[in-house]
């Protein structure tokens, strides 16, 4: 199937055609932004924003553009939308390398609820979430352990219903990655 069939079936609301064009233009879209913010982080919270804003205004796709060409286009708005938050509030930007520093401080060792998980055969799941960026573990967490639905989840973490969409796609995404790797 043609990517102008995947987004016919996108505007119509096509699930499986959303993760499709999530999954063949996240890179592209991450790439780009990870140039122009040199931050991961930053990168992708903006590439999950973008992807958010296309999939609520995919019926305001024009096919005369190329579908990387609009998303690139959002991706820089949203990105100058994040640069005048920043500007606009005191904000303390964390390096890449500070925030590995910080994470590599936390004990990795198990806890005694993950002794007895182990024992019930969930440990290695478990090993598997903790692989995932903290924003990821989080939005894995509440959904499937907490059994929150999206808009609790979109409440709690005061962000758009679709982030959070978004987000729990691309954290099975990456766990599926990290199960087949383990």
């Amino acid at each position: 199937m043609e990517i102008k069939q995947y987004i016919e079936k996108a505007k119509l609301g096509d699930q499986v055609a959303f993760t499709y064009l999530l999954d063949k233009f996240w890179n592209e879209v991450y790439g780009f932004m990870l140039l122009r913010t040199e931050n991961e982080t930053d990168a992708e919270d903006i590439t999950i924003e973008t992807f958010s804003k296309a999939f609520d205004k995919i019926g305001t796709y024009n096919n005369d553009f190329q579908f990387n060409t609009w998303l690139i286009a959002i991706a820089k708005n949203v990105h100058i939308d994040l640069l005048r938050k920043k500007k606009s509030s005191l904000f303390i930007d964390i390096t890449d390398e500070e925030d590995d520093i910080a994470y590599g401080i936390a004990d990795d060792s198990p806890s005694a609820e993950d002794q007895l998980i182990i024992e019930q055969n969930l440990s290695r799941l478990l090993q598997f979430i903790k692989q995932l960026k903290p924003a990821y573990q989080e939005v894995i967490q509440m959904r499937y352990f907490q059994e929150m639905s999206y808009q609790e989840i979109a409440d709690d973490l005061k962000e758009p219903l679709n982030n959070v969409k978004i987000k729990l796609l691309r954290a099975k995404k990456l766990l599926a990655e990290i199960i087949e790797r383990g």
